[in-house]
Order: C-alpha cells, then structure tokens, then sequence
C-alpha cells in the first residue's frame, strides 16, 4: 500500500545546518528548527513541547495491533528472519516489505511494519477464490479490513486512543524532518521507534508517528467567538413601526414533482461497469464473491462510484490490487490490473480512469462490491 510522504521543503543553508547536526553527540537534547535559519516561522518550541502518549506495550507475540494495520517489536537478539518464521511470514516478504536483509540482527524493542494481519499468533492466511481471477493466497476480505475500521469486538483488543499515522521515510529525510513535519519531539519519535544513539532511519522504513494527548490539542486551539458576539443588534423596523393592516395573499402552491424515474437502489449508491465488456461470470456468495468482466489487456478500468483510494496492494504473484472507498460504507475492489493511475488517498470521481486491465490468457478484470466486510452482488448497484 502506498503511504504519503510529507517532506517539507528545505533551503541551501538548512541543509547545510542539517548535515552539521548529523555530526553532533547531543543531538537528543531537542528538536533544532532549522527553517528559521531560512526566515521562515519556528516550530522547535511547539514540537519540544508537544506531550505524546506512550507507546501501547505488545501482546506475548511482540505485535501491535491497531485498527488497520500490525507492527511487531523486535524482543531482542532475533533477526528478520527468525522473526518472519515466528510469526508466520516468509522471510523475504518481511524483509522486503521493511528493507531490510533477512539476517539483519533487530535492536530490542525495534518495530517492523508487518505486510499482512496476524491471528493467532501465525499470519492470517488468505481466502481462496474459486473464480481463478485472484492469486489464491489473497483475502479480499482482509484487504477490507484494512481500508475500514475494525468493529468495536471484533479480532484482538486494539490500543485504546487515535491510532498513529504509519510514515514510510523517503529518500532525503531524517528523524529531524520527519517529527517536524508531524509536531512531535525527535526524542519522542526515537522512544516510539527505539532508533539508536544516531537516531538513524532508513529509506522505505516505517516509523510510528507518537500520539499527542488529545487535551493538549484542545487547549492550544484558537477561541473563535460566536458569530455576532459583542455586536449591537439593531432593532427591527417591525417593533416601532406597525405593519400595514392589509391581508396577506397565500403564495401559489408549486406543483410537487414526479420523481419515480428518479429512484435508485436501497443504497442510495448508483454504479457505472468499470470496464468495458461481457460479464463472464456472475456472482456466487462465498465462491466468486465479485464478477469478472471479459475486456481486452490495456483497456482502462474506471471507477466503479466516486469515492477514495483506501488500499493499494499486490497479491503473492505481485499482481497489483486496488480497493476504493465510498459513502455508505462501501468498498469496491478490482483485481487483474496494471498500470494503476492513482494513489492512497486520492479522491476519485466515477468513470475516472484508475488502472488498466492487465495482459493475461485470457484478460478479465475481477470486480467486488462490499457492504463493510460483506461481499454483496455488484449487480443490485450496477446501472
């Protein structure tokens, strides 16, 4: 999945003073705000100052779980691999999804972000999808998961409180620039991330951004007064001046509409075909759970609705599959793409082009409608 990246832009002289500060011993002694060196606004104080939550203890696993996604803490002289086997991932898949070789050695209390849900103590296994459109080691129902908030009750106990934002570090920035970006101390995003002494990041590593106390936030919001507060309201002409004894003439009554053309289905969400061809396989609960649309390789997959880009992933083939958001709870997931458009978070208009159907014998592209976690027939949306 695609995560955004928040590099604020740096002046000549602020990389100077940055390349400067990579030197320095003490650097957990704040967060230097380089961008007033650059004449620019100061947000040192605000970030030092900034009081954050500690970071949520493991379960016996050593895994995080929030509502959308796991984060497992190294214990300490385990490597990436042996934590792979663990917890039930391959090692390069969690290697590769951390940038990191499989013999690494992890620093005690270390996080790596995990490519997939865990239960039970080994990885959620994916569903198999009979259709044949999806590899079979993919969960349609896990990416849904991911791109809505889990049901209070449902899976294991998550962290009380906001769920941290995930940050993948990009090429360029540092742990300075990172906890800047975000209003937090560089020494509370080195507590979270148990960074060494250097408070050295890598490129596609993933950082927990630490949480500020909520009451913090309330109070350094600004007090808006009420609208018309401390204005003199004048008095209304009607209470010195009485109106004229004259009777009022009733308003003509508009004719009420014929909306029955109009009416759409019981979600209120009306869908477009995301691709141009036959339906060669129709919906089946629990075995194709989607359709599959016969298009030809290349062609354009559109939006299905207007709505957001909530998941980007790749099935164990690496064949790229994309999940949207939409109001009503609804999600729709296309699958037997390439060539996607777009990315996490983006908003999407219905009919925007968002990928390609990819080359295959033969080429189709899968398509799901999911009520939250529920797969429901494309076909009740469809026009």
């Amino acid at each position: 999945m695609g995560f955004t990246q928040i590099s604020p832009p740096r002046g000549i002289v602020a990389l100077a003073c940055l390349a400067l500060l990579a030197s320095c011993s003490d650097r957990q002694a704040g967060d230097f705000d380089l961008r007033g060196l650059t004449g620019g606004f100061t947000t040192s104080d605000a970030a030092r100052n900034a009081h954050t939550t500690a970071r949520p203890a493991p379960d016996a696993r050593g895994v995080i779980s929030y509502p959308t996604y796991d984060v497992a803490v190294a214990p300490g002289g385990e490597t990436v691999g042996a934590m792979a086997a663990r917890l039930g991932f391959g090692a390069n898949e969690l290697g590769r999804y951390n940038g990191l070789p499989v013999d690494t050695m992890l620093r005690p209390g270390e996080i790596l972000a995990l490519p997939k849900r865990v239960s039970g103590g080994v990885a959620t296994p994916g569903a198999s999808l009979p259709s044949g459109t999806l590899s079979p080691n993919v969960s349609v129902a896990t990416l849904a998961g991911n791109a809505l908030d889990r049901t209070p009750g449902s899976g294991p106990a998550a962290p009380s409180g906001r769920e941290p934002v995930r940050h993948q570090v990009a090429r360029g920035e540092n742990a300075y620039t990172i906890a800047r970006a975000y209003g937090v101390s560089v020494r509370a995003l080195a507590s979270w991330n148990s960074l060494d002494r250097n408070l050295t990041v890598r490129e596609g590593q993933y950082l927990l951004i630490p949480v500020v106390i909520e009451e913090q936030r309330l109070a350094e919001a600004p007090v808006v007064e009420a609208p018309g507060a401390g204005s003199e309201i004048p008095e209304p002409p009607s209470a010195s001046t009485p109106l004229p004894d004259e009777p009022a003439t009733a308003p003509a009554k508009p004719a009420t509409p014929d909306l029955s053309g109009d009416r759409t289905a019981a979600s209120g969400t009306r869908m477009s075909l995301p691709a141009d061809g036959k339906i060669v396989r129709a919906f089946q609960k629990g075995r194709t759970d989607g359709i599959d649309i016969a298009a030809g390789a290349g062609s354009a997959v559109k939006a299905a609705a207007e709505g957001t880009v909530a998941a980007i992933t790749r099935d164990t083939d690496q064949v790229p599959i994309l999940v949207l958001h939409h109001a009503g709870n609804l999600l729709t997931v296309y699958a037997g793409i390439d060539a996607i458009k777009v990315k996490k978070g983006d908003k999407v208009s219905r009919g925007q082009t968002i990928a390609q159907v990819r080359a295959a014998d033969p080429a189709f592209l899968h398509f799901q409608v999911r009520k939250g976690m529920v797969s429901v027939d494309p076909m009740d949306f469809l026009n």
